[in-house]
């Protein structure tokens, strides 16, 4: 019955079938079934007409209706009722369908009507309310009543909330217990107490309580968050059964004289718990697939090295790929500087590498002469053949193509390469476990000591004198800026005016020769940028003025101020990036955040929250409650189900059940081939949106 079409049900047809097919993606009972109400009304209170005081009030009135008039003609032709309740009086208008409330609706009988109140010329009115003859036990049961998404369209058609709600009592008729099949196992049903599927369907459209609503709820919740987990552990479990690895057991030569002779400084002891989990996975003859993240200047670098160089030690290749030429340059440079007479061979490919240096490169990599190789997306390319590559390492994967990143697996040969994924982007608890949830994770949460917190300031444009104020005398102090600009997707062009107008603006309060200003943006050739960008971390530029291509990259320790332009543009976790590149010498950084004096209240928490802590796990859950799980960054084609009534947000808890059930069902039974898993098994196969398996991919 669940996967019958809909045109069949009664109050539907084709024509309705297909706006709501078009309009929600509804074609079967079963789509209709799982489109939950977003809200629900009382119905069971009455504004009297006198009582209405505002315009677009919601109201329910109950009354009699005194007469009909037609007016106007042709398209402006409308039926006008009037109603009144004994208080006052009111228009009742209908645009369509006159001839049908002409016919039905009856003169001095009781009358509920619900619908938006509007004034128009000092009389108050409502266009095509919701009205029914009033009826007193119904009144008394109506506490609940069901409010659906609609559009446009499927209002004009008669499928508003009312339409959706004749519709679905006409399905909840016709179906049976039997149609409506429990799919989680009994056990589980008894042990959480959850009301029987068919129940909480019913529940959930149509709620005898306060109670009964909150239980259907959670059931439906719980079985939504529960199906995603099932899937993505499974899938997690398959991997970790299938993928083998070269198992590393050496700690040897290269690693422990690094540790012992090179390493300047005490790890952090976050540091040492990842490269713990990182030891262990390199060890167990399982193919690595792990996450490692930890705010700009944690030492997730420092890790990755120590990793590299375990694979060093086992006779293996390693490989680190960064999003930008700049920043595998960087790379290459604190790598060599650290690993100084180390023995480690460490070479750089990017897509300025070129002719008889290219050459001669590959041919020492295919070698094994090469022991890192460090660059951008140039070692995807099929000419790029390693000797033996045991681990690869890409730095903020977010920037890379799933297609990629696949190459780059396909570079092992006995083995798949171990894979480390690095990324500064705080990712939030809920994702970890969904997005991220077939990854295993490791977190470097503390920073080294001795790093002093940035602060951060929020500044309007009346405060922008004792701002330029300010900037003058860090520069004098010989620390350098960056000023940022949003980048505003559907202009480039206006990026650039704001980018130039700012750049002139700057000239004003930094003229030439006694200051210098880099200008960074989208439109520029890579050669032209790559050289502006240099020039400013070689210390000859004293401002870099650029769009948010500066996001991820340069290291400049001399930077100090990070002047963020219109930052209620900015999204928080891109704010939080933007003030990690400041903050990585021994001064004090700073990080303001120039804005409008009007905010919308989410901008106005965003600056708040940024202003109030540096804590990139903080800043991310509060980014996830705003903007939602589809938008944080690299998730957006994460596969992830889109979620009916459940929210990644609010029901955390529910989240976090579901995952532990999930994980101790398969665990017990990893293929779902016990008898009492059977409704389970054939549940997942048919309805669940599998998520694409990247964790294969990393």
């Amino acid at each position: 019955m669940l996967d019958r079409e809909i045109t069949y049900v009664k109050g539907v047809g084709p024509r309705k079938s297909e706006l709501l097919a078009t309009e929600l993606g509804i074609r079967k009972i079963r789509d209709l079934l799982i489109d939950y109400p977003f809200r629900y009304e009382d119905r069971t209170q009455y504004t009297l007409i006198s009582d209405i005081s505002q315009d677009n009030q919601v109201v329910q009135l109950k009354g009699m209706i005194k007469g009909f008039s037609l007016q106007g003609g042709g398209r402006k032709k409308r039926l006008i009722a009037k109603f009144t309740d004994g208080s006052g009086s009111i228009e009742l208008i209908w645009f369509r369908s006159i001839k049908w409330i002409q016919d039905n609706l009856v003169v001095n009988k009781p009358y509920t009507v619900y619908g938006r109140a509007s004034r128009f010329r000092s009389r108050i009115n409502i266009a095509h309310p919701e009205i029914e003859l009033f009826d007193e036990k119904k009144n008394k049961s109506s506490t609940f009543v069901p409010v659906y998404k609609s559009t446009e369209r499927l209002s004009a058609s008669g499928l508003d909330s009312k339409g959706r709600r004749k519709v679905l009592a006409n399905v909840l008729a016709m179906l049976t217990p039997n149609d409506l099949n429990e799919h989680l196992p009994e056990y589980l049903v008894k042990k959480l107490r959850f009301l029987p599927y068919h129940e909480a369907l019913r529940n959930i459209h149509f709620p005898s309580s306060n109670e009964h609503l909150q239980q259907a709820e959670r059931r439906l919740k719980f079985e939504e968050l529960f199906y995603m987990q099932l899937d993505i552990v499974r899938h997690y479990q398959t991997r970790k059964l299938q993928e083998r690895g070269a198992p590393f057991p050496e700690i040897g030569q290269f690693f422990n004289t690094f540790f012992n002779d090179h390493l300047k400084f005490e790890l952090t002891s976050a540091q040492k718990k990842v490269l713990k989990e990182i030891r262990k996975d390199l060890n167990s003859g399982i193919q690595m697939n792990r996450l490692l993240q930890g705010d700009v200047g944690s030492g997730k670098t420092i890790v990755a090295l120590m990793s590299m160089l375990i694979a060093i030690d086992n006779g293996f290749q390693a490989c680190m790929v960064a999003p930008t030429e700049i920043l595998a340059q960087q790379h290459l440079q604190s790598l060599q500087e650290v690993t100084q007479g180390l023995g480690v061979r460490i070479a750089l490919l990017t897509g300025s590498v070129k002719g008889n240096a290219r050459k001669e490169l590959l041919r020492l990599l295919k070698l094994g002469e090469i022991h890192i190789l460090v660059g951008t997306h140039a070692l995807f390319e099929d000419p790029v053949i390693f000797h033996q590559l045991g681990l690869a390492i890409i730095d903020e994967q977010h920037r890379f193509g799933v297609a990629q990143r696949a190459k780059l697996w396909e570079k092992g040969k006995d083995h798949r390469p171990h894979v480390l994924v690095m990324t500064a982007t705080p990712i939030p608890r809920t994702l970890h476990m969904t997005v991220y949830g077939d990854l295993d994770v490791s977190i470097i949460d503390e920073l080294p000591p001795g790093r002093k917190p940035i602060t951060t300031l929020h500044k309007t444009e009346y405060r922008r004198p004792e701002v330029i104020k300010f900037m003058q005398k860090e520069i004098a102090a010989g620390h350098q800026i960056y000023v940022v600009y949003p980048l505003i997707e559907e202009s480039e062009k206006l990026d650039l005016e704001d980018l130039n107008n700012g750049y002139e603006k700057l000239l004003h309060s930094f003229p030439k020769p006694d200051y210098q200003i880099s200008v960074v943006h989208g439109r520029m050739k890579p050669a032209d940028k790559d050289a502006e960008m240099q020039r400013f971390v070689e210390g000859k530029t004293h401002i870099m003025v650029a769009t948010t291509v500066i996001e991820v990259g340069v290291n400049v320790p001399n930077a100090s101020v990070m002047l963020i332009e219109n930052s209620e543009r900015f999204g928080l976790s891109q704010l939080h990036q933007l003030r990690g590149r400041v903050g990585r010498g021994a001064a004090q950084s700073y990080c303001v955040l120039m804005s409008s004096y009007r905010l919308s209240e989410d901008g106005k928490e965003r600056l708040a929250t940024m202003v109030r802590t540096n804590n990139g796990f903080e800043i991310a859950e509060v980014d996830l409650r705003l903007r939602g799980p589809g938008s944080v960054e690299g998730t957006q084609q994460s596969g992830l189900p889109e979620l009916k009534i459940a929210s990644l947000t609010r029901d955390v808890d529910i989240l976090r059940t579901a995952r532990q059930i999930a994980m101790r069902i398969l665990a017990k039974d990893p293929d779902l081939r016990e008898p009492y898993h059977e409704s389970l098994r054939s549940y997942l196969k048919k309805y669940v949106k599998s998520a694409k398996d990247w964790s294969r991919i990393s």
